[in-house]
Parts: structure tokens; C-alpha cells; sequence
């Protein structure tokens, strides 16, 4: 990978959108508010322009999915939105039932002010700790491009190996994912599900 291509890259990747504590609405919202909100918020998540972040389908599944309380008289709290959030980030990599197990504990133990802090204080002190992590995440995807850039020097054509150099990334790329995947489903099934056969 070409050194303005990963630049590019990189780029990119520090202007994906996030939302800050204090950008949470402190108001209760309707549905059309709260996926209004989200899209605004998130746009830089997208893959393709045309792609939904939240829609109201989603979040009617979720509460069905008893990942999400149901709001009261169709309005969604700042509570419901933290929520919100969290589905949205881990349900790229999650299936509906390791969210509803991981998020389960959080709604019996601190939704509607039951806990000992409240849920936008989990926010603010997760949102913290990925803040600091973010540039070892970046330092990583960056040693993992050079890793690739050293693969496949034998091959002479040039085409080819360029193809296998960006090949062997994506293959960096895609384990780093798996391996983290792997340790997240063996947390959730030691720590937070009904499930402990494994």
C-alpha cells in the first residue's frame, strides 16, 4: 500500500463520526426525531450515501428484542438513546442475541436512575477510554500496512504484486477482527449469558 493511499486512508478514518456525551439530546424524543439524530450524527459511518443507519423498523426490533426499554408515550429518553448507540456500534460485529446479553445487566442495573451512576456517566467514561485507545488503534492499522508492503517481493509482476500486497492487508485486517471477535463472544459467554456451555 502506497504511502498517500494509507495517508488517504487514515484520513478517513479520524473524520468517522462519533457522538460526544454532551451532543446526547438531554430531551425526550419521537421516533422520527431520534433516527433524524442519528443520521446526522453518524453520516460519516455510512459505507455508501444511500445506506440507513437507524430506521424505525430497527428500532421498533430492538425493543421487541428487549435490547431497548420501550418508550414512554412514544418518546425516547436520553437514557433510550445511549442505548441506541451502543446497538448501533456493536451490531456490526454482534448478533441480536450477544447485544441483548451484554446490554440486559446495563438496562436491570442503571436504566431510569436504578444504579449507583447513571447510564450517561457509562457513556462519558467508555467514550473517554475509546478516545485514548483511538491512536494505538491507528498506530496498529498503520504497522499492519507496513507488514503487507514487505509480502510478496518475489513476485515480479508488478500488477499482481501490488494486488497481493493489498491482499495480504485486508488478510492482516480481517484476522485482527477475528481474533477480537473470538475474545468478545468468549466474554459475553463466560460473563453475561445464559449460555455457558462452551
Amino acid at each position: 500500500m502506497e504511502k498517500e493511499e494509507l495517508k488517504k486512508m487514515m484520513e478517513e478514518i479520524s473524520k468517522i463520526s462519533y457522538i460526544r456525551p454532551n451532543e446526547v439530546p438531554d430531551i425526550e424524543l419521537y421516533m422520527d426525531q431520534v433516527t433524524t439524530f442519528m443520521d446526522q450524527h453518524l453520516e460519516g459511518t455510512k459505507r455508501y450515501s444511500e445506506d440507513k443507519l437507524l430506521t424505525k423498523t430497527m428500532i421498533n426490533n430492538y425493543t421487541k428484542n428487549d435490547l431497548l426499554p420501550s418508550p414512554v408515550k412514544k418518546k425516547y429518553s436520553k437514557e433510550h438513546m445511549i442505548l441506541l448507540i451502543f446497538i448501533y456500534y456493536m451490531k456490526n460485529f454482534l448478533s441480536i442475541t450477544d447485544i441483548r446479553s451484554l446490554l440486559h445487566p446495563m438496562t436491570e442495573m442503571f436504566f431510569d436512575g436504578k444504579g449507583e451512576i447513571d447510564l450517561e456517566e457509562i457513556y462519558q467514561e467508555v467514550f473517554d477510554i475509546q478516545a485514548e485507545h483511538a491512536l494505538s488503534v491507528a498506530k496498529d492499522i498503520v504497522k499492519k500496512a507496513d507488514i503487507a508492503k514487505e509480502t510478496f517481493a518475489q513476485v515480479e509482476n508488478e500488477e499482481q504484486r501490488e494486488y497481493l500486497k493489498k491482499y495480504a492487508y485486508a488478510c492482516l485486517l480481517s484476522y485482527d477482527i477475528y481474533m477480537k471477535r473470538q475474545m468478545l463472544e468468549r466474554l459475553i459467554d463466560d460473563n453475561f449469558s445464559d449460555k455457558k456451555e462452551k
